[in-house]
């Protein structure tokens, strides 16, 4: 995080305890709504917690947190959002393809993005900028960063011929994150090999055929999907000896080959001080989406040794971190 944005942040940590406190006098309690598809054990929703009690919100006291948890089933998401829209909370935060769902279902209630793809390519919003309506937040970027991801891939493995993109077609951010994704192939001389998984249960069998197929190496698209079903893609990409790039350190903390993008956790709690100028009055709409202003390229060599890999001293000297 940029040293402005990360001084705003502490300034504004600073400044909330005496409003929350005026507030708390008046008896004014906050309900906040978390609409997610992953689960309420999800380690973002902890970071969104914790941001928010950086700021001087209390559970309990001046703030009720109300959760709706889909699981992994993106279907159940337009009828959470309206059970959140109903029970009256001020701000609706969402995580993953929730955003989608939360928008067809209000216009009013504000909602802040803790967690989604590219919110301009995917029609959530206009523009970073000027966002408009009732949602702000924060864009991970995940279009942006889809070429980069393949160059170090490349980088890492310069023979790579066949990439297969591991990914599910149900989720809105998929197609822009898919077109950039195959420009840079096209650049590159890399042929993609498509690999579409809706349900956990189809991911050994994908990596089965990618096997047999000859496909050499795979990205996983950085979505709510691969976010939930992590410990079986890095276990999978062992077991079928595929060099693999994730969108997160998350999935190489785990055992994953390498990753490159923000730190996502940082970047979930950075969504709690949209949701507090909210709180506080402000228009959502008035409200720049946030972008991320570091990435981390992680890679794990215990995993590169254990696929009897070698990692390029250059890749390895650009690397934010290696896991030994």
């Amino acid at each position: 995080m940029e040293r402005r944005a990360f001084l705003g942040a502490v300034t504004g940590g600073l400044l909330a305890a005496p409003l929350v406190a005026e507030a708390q006098q008046a008896g004014k309690v906050y309900r906040v709504g978390i609409l997610s598809s992953d689960s309420a054990q999800d380690p973002r929703v902890r970071a969104f917690r914790e941001g928010l009690r950086d700021l001087g919100y209390i559970e309990g006291r001046n703030l009720i947190i109300t959760g709706r948890w889909a699981d992994g089933d993106l279907a159940r998401l337009p009828e959470m959002a309206a059970e959140l829209i109903a029970s009256q909370v001020d701000v609706i935060v969402t995580l993953g393809p929730a955003a989608w769902a939360a928008k067809q279902q209000t216009r009013t209630v504000p909602i802040v993005i803790a967690f989604s793809g590219d919110t301009v390519a995917t029609g959530i919003v206009p523009s970073l900028a000027r966002p408009g309506g009732n949602i702000t937040g924060v864009s991970f970027m995940s279009t942006d960063l889809a070429a980069k991801r393949i160059e170090l891939l490349k980088d890492a493995f310069p023979r790579i011929a066949r990439l297969g993109v591991l990914y599910n077609p149900d989720e809105v951010a998929t197609t822009p994150e898919l077109r950039e994704t195959e420009k840079a192939a096209r650049t590159l001389g890399v042929k993609l090999d498509l690999l579409q998984s809706h349900r956990s249960d189809e991911l050994e069998g994908l990596f089965s055929t990618a096997s047999r197929d000859g496909v050499d190496a795979l990205i996983v698209f950085a979505h709510g999907f691969a976010y939930r079903n992590g410990k079986r893609i890095v276990e999978l990409a062992a077991q079928y000896h595929r060099p693999t790039m994730y969108g997160y350190r998350e999935f190489v903390e785990i055992g994953g080959l390498m990753s490159y993008g923000p730190n996502l956790l940082a970047v979930v709690r950075r969504a709690a001080t949209h949701v507090d100028k909210i709180l506080k009055g402000a228009k959502p709409g008035d409200l720049p989406l946030e972008q991320p202003t570091k990435f981390e390229l992680v890679i794990n060599l215990k995993t590169a040794r254990a696929l009897n890999l070698t990692i390029p001293p250059s890749l390895l000297g650009r690397a934010d971190e290696v896991i030994q």
